[in-house]
């Protein structure tokens, strides 16, 4: 899925002025940073972040050098562990023999990936495998979808929770964390496994710790919390650019227990632990929530989220709007920089732009998944992007083998 630059033009000329003017501003300065061998740093969230290629496409920059740590979520880490999205097929659950109709989800659902035989013969090699269950259900009346990856699929989303156990026992032995150990045997083209090859951190934040089911359980136990919230801190140290994609409670990353500007670490920097600051950090957030423009307008013309927070008064009741606590973090710092946007539009665009100042191709680019490129693409990440590798990941941890595909 190479760059199709006539459409990222157009996607481009889709927005307003001021969009445009934020997105160039974005692109400017990744540009800048990158010169000067500078670090960008990214936060997602889930949910479109997979489903429109983003998740795919960020593994695509940091395989080029364009983006130096990831900070995500439990249940993306689950999902390319699966192998980002899978084509499966839905069936009425009630229907099958042997399944227990209260374990099923709302609508009674029961889910099959569809897989070809050598994933089969390798997820039996792993685990005993239903083969009759699945083969009731290909044969039952459904519907076939592209989704995130694993999750209620059977036998993926089973396979990915169990597989989990064995890597928090790994990584509790190496003293690394379950998103590391699960990258060495992760397909190249998800974060984690190309944060693994170019030994960029690809990390759970801790309010994203919840998700992906007992994976985010093991990854949040797979290293103490403290470590964590370290390791997370020195990347935000190192950024010169962080921007957000799709994710909620920000201001509990980006601040964290470790940061000086917004006040939350003073007591750290007083009991001489080591902290960082956000301030002269570009700090740039894709949201379709207009409420997140509105605030950071108010902010800027006269400071209201600083004066609301000098005086004790109640955000959401000063701005009359639905307030989210990350858009005060976001609003006060000076060089943040509000994208009101779809991020599967936005991300194809910041890529495309940055990589052809910088004279770099790329490989893969993402695209609105409703778009005829964006369903071609999503084709072809359920063909291309494959599930985690449990031999090529022991082989790594013994250090008999280099990466290999």
């Amino acid at each position: 899925m190479c760059l199709d630059y006539a459409f990222i033009e157009k996607l481009y000329e889709s927005f307003g002025a001021q969009t445009k003017h934020r997105i160039d501003q974005v692109v400017s300065k990744i540009v800048q940073t990158k010169k000067q061998n500078g670090h960008v740093v990214v936060v997602t969230g889930s949910g479109p972040n997979i489903h429109e290629g983003v998740t795919t496409l960020i593994a695509e920059l940091i395989k080029k050098d364009l983006i130096d740590g990831v900070i995500t979520s439990s249940a993306v880490i689950a999902h390319e562990m699966a192998g980002s999205l899978d084509k499966v097929k839905r069936v009425k659950g009630k229907e099958l023999p042997g399944i227990q109709p209260e374990f099923l989800p709302r609508g009674s659902i029961f889910e099959v990936t569809l897989m070809d035989n050598t994933v089969l013969h390798e997820l039996q090699e792993e685990m005993i495998i239903d083969t009759e269950l699945i083969e009731r259900v290909l044969q039952a009346e459904g519907t076939v979808i592209i989704k995130a990856a694993g999750n209620m699929a059977y036998p993926i989303g089973l396979r990915t929770e169990r597989i989990a156990a064995e890597i928090e026992a790994l990584a509790q032995l190496a003293g690394k964390p379950f998103e590391y150990i699960a990258g060495l045997g992760a397909d190249q083209r998800t974060m984690i496994g190309a944060g693994a090859r170019k030994q960029v951190p690809v990390l759970v934040s801790v309010p994203q710790l919840i998700g992906g089911g007992r994976v985010g359980l093991a990854i949040g136990d797979s290293i103490p919390l403290k470590q964590r919230s370290r390791l997370i801190a020195q990347m935000l140290a190192q950024a010169e650019v962080i921007i957000e994609s799709g994710v909620a409670l920000t201001q509990e990353i980006h601040d964290g227990p470790f940061e000086t500007y917004t006040g939350h670490g003073i007591w750290s920097a007083w009991e001489g632990i080591e902290t960082f600051s956000l301030q002269e950090k570009t700090l740039a957030r894709i949201d379709l929530d207009p409420n997140l423009e509105e605030v950071w307008r108010l902010e800027k013309s006269g400071g209201s989220v600083q004066k609301s927070i000098h005086e004790g008064m109640p955000k959401t009741k000063t701005f009359k709007v639905p307030f989210r606590m990350e858009m005060s973090g976001f609003a006060r710092l000076e060089s943040s920089i509000p994208i009101v946007g779809d991020l599967g539009v936005v991300w194809p665009i910041i890529a495309a732009h940055v990589s052809q100042q910088l004279g770099i191709e790329l490989d893969f680019c993402s695209y609105p998944q409703e778009s005829e490129q964006g369903k071609q693409m999503r084709e072809w990440i359920v063909q291309n992007v494959k599930m985690l590798n449990k031999k090529r990941m022991l082989e790594c941890m013994q250090g008999n083998v280099l990466f290999r595909e």
